[in-house]
């Protein structure tokens, strides 16, 4: 009879040592690391990175937004501002060979092989981290055992690390979202955002508004990940890009493997219903019916994709912003308009471009908690409102809107209702100031909003 080989420490160290090329190298990552553009996120994250205190750091977003990219990236920076290449440690747990081993145990075979001490400030970061049960318990002891370490864990369920961050890290964890690429950053990152956006005394304007719009259709449809912004390949086949890579990914393996889901068949009718319908009002009885998906299991697994961060439920206020008791009708939102142009063809002026474009400028938002809510009431709506701050918009992808101002009956009503001074409505081209029942209002085209709204929330980081 033959005994199971069990996997040794050697072969666990030969695997450190690979994920980990700075031990034998020039003390430099991987040169594709170096030259991939940074996010605008970067400095912000590797700012927390550098921290002295002790807590870790939870480095969540949906897949292939650019996290372990960035962690390279603050790797590299380490690396360059002197830090000893054998005080930085990676690795991913999805590797097969770290299964069931406990992070205290990964991080004890890295002291031996480099005999560090517990004094010594260290650099421990854990990718892929969800695929690691109770990950957030082991993580705590370990920022608790080894306070001059700094841990920095990656992963792809968002909400799940969060609520797992708040419920076990409280005080221990700082959480950080990288949400996919915002309008701003794709520009950045096509090298046109200085041939298309001037700035003045921090009022952004378009150069050439028709060709900023050309390149905001390009965004809807397959901007919102670095990879695919700088692959032409990935570009002309978006659809297996972004549906392979990542729609799939997180529907087959990471929803069953974190949830145990059994039939996946359905939680994929559901996304895609949802999907198809990214930016309408829904209720949970007409979603039902169309993905045929019971109500009880669609409530668990419209908090499943949320927790892996396709998409996110907005509930609904009344006339005077007041919030509703029994929340029947919502509103869900693709994270990333272009997962629906991966699913179902891109878009150019089609009926979905409205969607699509509410969309966008809702997904700028997403790494705060910006109390972002939409309004509706027998007689009207409005498309985004902010009830903490105060503030709304209609999300708009015409120009008719400026010359008839029967559209704008519930916005104006809201406004005044809520007195509210701080509004916009979005166009197409236009960007003017007009008075309108009283009201002053301002139009902006959708796409210098979507930008204007990426470049401002970063500075809330």
């Amino acid at each position: 009879m033959h005994t199971l080989k069990i996997i040794s420490k050697e072969e666990i160290e030969k695997r450190l040592s690979f994920d980990n090329p700075w031990w034998q190298s020039n003390g430099r990552v991987d040169r594709r690391y170096q030259n991939f553009p940074k996010r605008s996120y970067f400095s912000s994250f590797y700012k927390l990175v550098q921290q002295d205190i002790n807590r870790a750091i939870v480095l969540m977003g949906s897949r292939r937004v650019g996290k372990t990219v960035m962690a390279f990236q603050a790797i590299d920076a380490l690396l360059t501002k002197g830090i000893s290449p054998y005080n930085i440690l990676y690795i991913s747990l999805e590797a097969p060979l770290y299964t069931g081993m406990a992070l205290e145990k990964i991080v004890n075979m890295f002291q031996d092989i480099h005999q560090h001490s517990r004094k010594e400030g260290l650099f421990i970061m854990f990718d892929e981290v969800q695929y690691l049960p109770k990950w957030e318990i082991h993580l705590k002891s370990l920022v608790d055992s080894y306070p001059a370490y700094q841990f920095i864990a990656i992963g792809s369920a968002a909400a799940v690390l969060k609520l797992k961050s708040k419920e076990s890290g409280a005080g221990r964890f700082t959480d950080f979202l990288l949400p996919p690429l915002t309008f701003s950053e794709y520009l950045a990152f096509i090298k046109k955002e200085d041939v298309l956006i001037t700035t003045n005394g921090g009022h952004f304007n378009a150069i050439d508004i028709e060709a900023l719009n050309a390149e905001f259709v390009n965004y809807l449809n397959y901007g919102g990940y670095p990879e695919a912004v700088l692959s032409i390949t990935a570009q002309e086949d978006s659809a297996r890009y972004i549906k392979s890579d990542i729609i799939d990914k997180v529907l087959l393996r990471d929803l069953p493997s974190v949830y145990g889901i059994a039939d996946v068949q359905e939680l994929n009718a559901l996304f895609t219903t949802i999907a198809y319908n990214t930016g309408n009002e829904i209720s949970l009885e007409s979603l039902s019916q169309s993905s045929g998906v019971s109500k009880s299991t669609m409530k668990k697994y419209l908090t499943y994709l949320e927790a892996t961060f396709l998409i996110k439920i907005v509930h609904r206020v009344d006339i005077n912003a007041k919030k509703f008791k029994r929340a029947t009708r919502f509103k869900v939102y693709l994270t990333n308009p272009s997962m629906r142009s991966a699913l179902f063809g891109t878009i150019e002026d089609d009926e979905a471009m409205g969607s699509l474009v509410e969309t966008a400028i809702f997904s700028q938002w997403l790494h705060i908690d910006s109390g972002l809510h939409y309004a509706r009431w027998q007689k009207g709506e409005v498309d985004i409102v902010n009830i903490l701050n105060n503030w709304c918009a209609e999300i708009k992808w015409s120009d008719l809107v400026v010359k008839d101002a029967r559209k704008l009956k519930s916005f104006i009503a809201y406004i005044k209702q809520n007195k509210i001074s701080n509004n916009t409505v979005t166009t197409k081209t236009i960007s003017q100031e007009r008075i309108i029942d009283d009201t002053l209002i301002e139009f902006l085209p959708s796409a210098l909003y979507a930008y204007r709204l990426g470049k401002n929330i970063l500075e809330y980081l």
